[in-house]
């Protein structure tokens, strides 16, 4: 506890730098300078909150030290070095080695093996890349300048990635850490239960909801399993959903707060720096699918209540909708302020997501002034958005390290080529694919923004080349790996979810990736239709929701129960059916006559077969589950 308030300092500077307080006191602060002494402090203090055991823990102070010095002495020769790039001697090298050193092992304490290995492999390639065979060959480049590159350059470590890091996302943790310091969490949870617990299937619901608000401001899948999974998942569980159901439902609910506006997760704002856009673009263009998103999980989840017979609470055990509004208040107001900032005013996303965790202060101060004021409240989220900000620095300067290294050996160029001819070969389909596995492998331990870096850095250029639109492009990448979280084998989401359930693992993955089915299958639609991500005309646009919507619907009543739609070949029909109209849009274009033939039927069969679907299935007096044949009894 003691070392975690080491971190009370990295957010306090980078709320004074949100602020803009060096110019306001007459000093003129570099950026660089700022970001060199952030990732600096990151790396001490990741050091020492996630120590090595015993006696060796001296061993991370001299290295964090070390470290944190190395990127002070960047700081403060930084104006100095920009008029001597010629001159590499040990002065420079001997930080940069240091200082590189540090963020790597810092990195595989807060991030996993896997990002610190990434991080190794491309150093490795840019000292000794020369060697590589055939089209990997890069240019002779000495260890001095290449690490200097490393830790000096806008494209390496304090470049654009750690800019977006120390500023916008710094801004939306401290929101966050506000947000739950005031109990958002207990909050957004007591809305879901009063809109939803009455339902049918109500606590499914409920955490559907309420994850889905928590997941927006968290930015951490994991996170929002453990903040409201433990309310949600015992309510499933004794409502009659299976345990690892009741896991999935969770999982797949709390990661799709990342993909879903208005606040989405740390990426969107890296996607944003990457293709020069404002946030609101990014916003804008994630909110179709997102909407496709959670609308294929409610289905599901509704479907399945139904079969099952799975009734909601009673009202009257469930907090009245008009007192948790009331509650509500203190935390939806910021909201509110937020999105003014964002949209209406178009302020920068980091000072907006600032200035309305202050708003949200002041309303519990407000409410609460004898708790608001105490000093312990204001450590603890301080404390908070420091040690969750360090895992998010680190991420960013890895990426600066691929980033750099790809820039100075000319890899990107090489990679572009060589997946240049699997389109050739195999088409823009074959090289979406060999792009959602490649996300979902690298996405195996290592965090959403991490993967989504490594990836677009390296392949995004590749799509583009073969006819994707960059919007497209960013965000199929960044859909993919956001999956890996629920993808088995190592589905961390589904398993943090199962913990908490006490259901088998692996079981939870596969239930996890059925509910999240929509994800895996719409961003191919938006990579050839992009109308989907709001470009286009208002009549694409409105053929492509109605397709995509009445697909879903066919597709969740398939996925639900086995009986669905008479059972066997009939709901295997139906399923290639659905799909066929989901890619209608995708296949003949949004706009021609095959795909609004194919909306048209799609709408007319969910007419057609609402009858059967309104009936629920018989259930075995076992009480064993036959809505699928992987489920628990």
């Amino acid at each position: 506890m003691k070392a975690n308030r080491l971190a009370v300092p990295i957010t306090v500077i980078g709320i004074a730098w949100l602020l803009d307080v060096p110019r306001r006191l007459g000093h003129v602060v570099i950026t660089e300078q700022y970001l060199a002494l952030m990732i600096g402090m990151a790396v001490l203090v990741g050091l020492v909150v996630a120590p090595l055991r015993g006696r060796w823990q001296v061993l991370d102070w001299l290295l964090g030290l070390a470290a944190l010095a190395s990127w002070l002495w960047l700081a403060w020769n930084y104006e100095v070095w920009l008029l001597d790039p010629v001159n590499r001697g040990p002065e420079k090298w001997v930080p940069a080695l240091l200082a590189i050193v540090g963020v790597v092992e810092a990195t595989r304490r807060h991030c996993g093996a896997v990002l610190a290995a990434l991080a190794l492999a491309f150093i490795a390639y840019g000292l000794f890349g020369t060697y590589a065979p055939g089209i990997f060959e890069a240019a002779e480049i000495a260890p001095a300048r290449f690490l200097l590159y490393l830790y000096t350059d806008t494209n390496g470590i304090p470049g654009l990635v750690l800019g977006v890091g120390a500023t916008q996302i710094l801004g939306f943790i401290v929101f966050g850490a506000v947000l739950n310091a005031v109990g958002g969490s207990r909050i957004l949870t007591d809305l879901a239960m009063a809109a939803m617990g009455h339902r049918r299937g109500g606590p499914a619901k409920v955490a559907i909801l309420a994850s889905s608000l928590f997941g927006t401001l968290s930015g951490s899948t994991v996170a929002n399993v453990m903040s409201t999974g433990v309310v949600t998942i015992p309510m499933m569980k004794r409502s009659g959903f299976p345990a690892r159901h009741a896991a999935a439902i969770e999982a797949v609910a709390s990661n799709g707060g990342q993909i879903a506006p208005p606040v989405m997760g740390a990426t969107a704002f890296v996607i944003a720096e990457f293709l020069q856009v404002s946030y609101a673009e990014v916003v804008m263009a994630a909110l179709l699918p997102a909407v496709a998103y959670y609308l294929m999980l409610y289905l599901q989840v509704n479907r399945y209540a139904a079969v099952h017979r799975l009734e909601g609470a009673p009202r009257a055990e469930l907090p009245p909708i008009g007192a948790s509004l009331a509650k509500a208040w203190p935390l939806l107001l910021p909201l509110g302020v937020l999105i003014y900032f964002l949209f209406g005013l178009g302020y920068a996303p980091g000072k907006a997501a600032l200035y309305s965790a202050f708003v949200s202060y002041a309303l519990h101060v407000v409410t609460q002034p004898r708790k608001a004021l105490s000093l312990s409240l204001l450590d603890e989220i301080l404390r908070n958005a420091g040690i969750i900000l360090i895992p998010v620095l680190l991420v960013c300067a890895i990426a600066g390290i691929i980033i750099g290294t790809i820039n100075v050996t000319g890899l990107g160029f090489a990679l572009t080529l060589a997946l240049g001819g699997i389109a050739q070969l195999g088409g823009v389909l074959a090289l979406l694919a060999v792009t959602a596995l490649i996300a979902i492998i690298l996405g195996v331990g290592m965090p959403t923004t991490g993967v989504y870096v490594v990836v677009s850095v390296l392949l995004a250029p590749a799509l583009v080349k073969a006819g994707i639109g960059q919007m497209s492009a960013h965000l199929f990448i960044f859909y993919f790996g956001l999956l890996s979280m629920l993808t088995p084998p190592v589905a961390i989401a589904s398993y943090a979810a199962a913990s908490l359930a006490g259901s088998d693992m692996w079981r939870t993955g596969i239930t996890g990736m059925r509910l999240a089915v929509v994800a895996y299958l719409i961003p191919f639609v938006f990579a050839f239709n992009p109308a989907l991500l709001l470009a286009g005309t208002w009549l694409e646009i409105a053929v492509s929701c109605v397709s995509v919507a009445a697909a879903g619907v066919i597709l969740a009543e398939v996925l639900a129960w086995r009986g669905a739609y008479g059972g066997g070949w009939r709901r295997v029909a139906m399923g290639a059916i659905a799909l066929f109209i989901g890619a209608s849009t995708a296949v003949f274009g949004p706009s021609t006559v095959a795909a609004m033939v194919a909306t048209v039927a799609g709408i007319a069969l969910v007419v057609v077969t609402k009858r059967i679907t309104s009936a629920p299935a018989p259930v075995p007096p076992s009480g064993k589950d036959t809505s699928n044949p992987l489920e628990e009894t």
